[in-house]
């Protein structure tokens, strides 16, 4: 059965190459990769066709490979943690979907990649401009397919720190112990995904569970019940709003449940 069908898919529960088979399979990431093919393919034809010189074009491509950690970095921080998005219905929906979900279900694959029709507009706004100064629409071109290569490096290593096993590259380990942090013990930092330097540069980096007290709104971002009395829109975006949002409590919850029931069952 292909993926990504009404099946769900939880990547503590699948390896490497499970993982690999549904990241190709995906559609935002095959757009990706098509957006990646035609910018790239149009920049390359305008350095040969003379619409553009080829040193501008690699300063394009270099200075978006800079700012992009730096991009995200600022959205993960002032975007996704902020608490100003559930409070309109015109963003709830985006909100909880890009990030509330993720923070409440982090293994959940389906609710691991941004939206397409969020993180393509993004990409270009954050790279094109800046290879439009250095060389014209062909540096734009160049500027948007190297953004969108690393996007797509992003999402797959984002999703290997999901995995539930310890990745054999100490690199990868790395990263992947400072995300685990952020998700299940304080949201409040470590932002970076595939590296700290922003947060690092910024003080919101944190080696660890040592380094910080555990956070109360590290599973529901602070949108909790009391919230949802005055901002009700996520809540009624939600299934069986209210739940338990943290993940490790839900799962003994609902094996109690199917425990309880098996045994009515035999009873």
């Amino acid at each position: 059965m292909a993926f990504w069908s009404d099946k769900e898919y939880h990547l503590d529960r699948m390896d490497l190459g499970a993982l690999s088979a549904a990241y190709f399979q995906y559609y935002a990431i095959a757009a990706y990769i098509l957006v990646a093919i035609a910018s790239g393919a149009a920049a390359i034809h305008g350095v040969l066709t003379g619409a553009a010189l080829i040193i501008p074009v690699l300063a394009a491509m270099f200075a978006t490979f800079f700012v992009y950690p730096l991009v995200w970095y600022v959205l993960h921080r002032f975007i996704l943690h902020s608490r100003w998005m559930w409070k309109s219905k015109l963003t709830a929906g985006t909100w909880k979907r890009i990030h509330y979900d993720h923070h409440s279900d982090p293994n959940n694959l389906k609710v691991l990649f941004g939206a397409l029709y969020t993180t393509l507009p993004t990409v270009a706004l954050a790279s094109m401009p800046v290879g439009y100064l250095l060389a014209g629409w062909t540096g734009a071109l160049a500027a948007l397919a190297t953004g969108v290569v690393q996007t797509c490096i992003y999402e797959y290593f984002h999703c290997i720190q999901h995995l539930g096993y310890a990745p054999k590259w100490g690199w990868v380990r790395e990263i992947k112990r400072f995300h685990m942090s952020h998700h299940f013990h304080n949201e409040n930092g470590n932002y970076g995904i595939t590296n700290l330097w922003w947060d690092q540069l910024l003080g919101t980096f944190y080696d660890g569970a040592a380094a910080r007290p555990r956070s109360a709104t590290v599973f529901n971002l602070g949108y909790d019940e009391a919230v949802a009395v005055k901002y009700p829109h996520v809540a009624k975006l939600t299934p069986n709003w209210p739940y338990n949002t943290n993940p490790v409590s839900r799962k003994r919850e609902e094996a109690a449940r199917a425990q309880a029931d098996e045994a009515r069952a035999g009873a």
